[in-house]
């Protein structure tokens, strides 16, 4: 299953996100094109990878196949199997300590490479912000309007359609349907279909 997401990792509402967390189960498989696409930041990406990788939430990155989270379960698996019990209590506990211990180091090292990945990703993320801050300066001070002309909007396909439908069916504009069964015609919500209603009387009165 394939979850687009309109936002970019460095904003902070990411609501297919948000909602695609919560419905991780063990073992189901998450993939990203890169690290940047996981976080805001390099602490959050952490965090985040580790709770993941915990809840035994298998991570896959394209660009950045070194830090799947199989690469370092594998490790941690392969240091059990290897060491067995040997029915003697002080070589066992030996065995434990040195379990422990290989187990502690193959966490540090797994957290050492995947907090340059982040570190690397955020740097990439700040230089683009970086550069895309210095050619909104260059194109301001060349005269150039950057961004939304203050006061417009921007109007969708659909809000174009619901309006012209509106301007078509409604009594307040010449046709012959109450609001309610405007309403159900188009099948827009009732919050904007009085939201159409007036951007189209301010229009007419301009």
């Amino acid at each position: 299953m394939i979850i687009p997401e309109t936002f970019t990792g460095s904003k902070a509402d990411r609501p297919a996100w948000t909602k695609l967390e919560k419905q991780l189960k063990p073992g189901d498989i998450l993939v990203f094109d890169e690290a940047s696409r996981m976080m805001r930041d390099e602490e959050e990406g952490m965090a985040l990878y580790e709770k993941l990788f915990d809840r035994g939430v298998v991570l896959v990155f394209l660009k950045e196949p070194h830090i799947n989270s199989e690469v370092y379960r594998g490790q941690l698996d392969r240091q059990i199997e290897r060491i067995s019990a040997t029915g003697s209590e002080a070589t066992d506990k030996l065995i434990d300590a040195i379990l422990k211990a290989l187990h502690t180091y193959t966490i540090d090292l797994a957290r050492e490479q995947i907090r340059l990945a982040f570190r690397a990703a955020q740097w990439e993320l700040d230089r683009l912000h970086r550069r895309t801050g210095e050619g909104v300066r260059r194109a301001q001070a060349s005269g150039k309007t950057v961004g939304r002309v203050a006061g417009s909007t921007i109007e969708t396909k659909k809000a174009k359609e619901a309006k012209a439908q509106i301007l078509k069916h409604s009594k307040d504009f010449g046709g012959s349907l109450s609001d309610a069964d405007c309403m159900k015609l188009i099948g827009v919500a009732r919050n904007s279909y009085y939201k159409y209603k007036r951007e189209l009387k301010e229009e007419n009165q301009k």
